[in-house]
């Protein structure tokens, strides 16, 4: 694909196209749910600027590095998927497949032996990159919440549900694994005792 003009206007009377023609309000659920999809991917490349410092370095900045690439690229998918027309399909087409859920279970799997099992709740925080992953789930999970809502109210892909879902596991075990190898506290929840 190969973009000449980053404007061309059309969009000024707050209508849209989606990836098959048809055209919407801007602040349609379809394209509500899309924009948030694209924000959660704006601040994994956030999370990545961060964690470069640690490229070259730790080894789990680097495996970091590769999986949130992998991650920046199914949510680029997601957002194409989300943006076209519903039943319709074009040449090329991304995909959001069980392979790709599959996939970050592992991730969750091979992080978690790395960690403690939770004992309390963790505040978000610790340091740069396990703050922003974070933030990054609380994104992810508002994106399945609207991702959800839409799919009540027309054709959505379920596999895309599913991924969000798992997506924001991920993100929270990130949070918690990156954080560790960082050396960064893991902040919990404290209890108000009624003192």
């Amino acid at each position: 694909m190969r973009i000449t003009k980053v404007y061309t206007r059309t969009g000024d009377a707050g209508k849209t196209r989606l990836a098959g023609g048809q055209q919407v309000w801007k602040d349609s659920l379809r394209v509500a749910v899309y924009g948030t999809v694209d924000e959660l991917n704006a601040i994994v490349g956030v999370v990545r600027a961060f964690n470069a410092d640690g490229i070259g370095k730790k080894a789990s900045a680097e495996r970091l590095e590769r999986e949130l690439r992998w991650i920046q690229n199914k949510l680029f998918d997601a957002g194409g998927i989300l943006a076209t027309v519903p039943g319709q399909k074009f040449k090329n087409m991304p995909r959001i497949a069980a392979k790709d859920v599959q996939r970050l279970e592992r991730l969750i799997d091979g992080c978690q032996k790395d960690l403690a099992p939770l004992k309390e709740f963790i505040l978000p925080g610790g340091g740069k990159v396990a703050a922003l992953l974070h933030h990054a789930r609380t994104v992810c999970r508002r994106a399945e919440r609207e991702c959800v809502r839409l799919a009540r109210e027309e054709q959505v892909e379920p596999v895309i549900v599913k991924f969000l879902n798992r997506l924001s596991d991920t993100l929270f075990v990130l949070a918690r694994w990156a954080g560790k190898l960082q050396g960064d506290p893991e902040l919990l929840w404290e209890r108000d005792s009624g003192s």
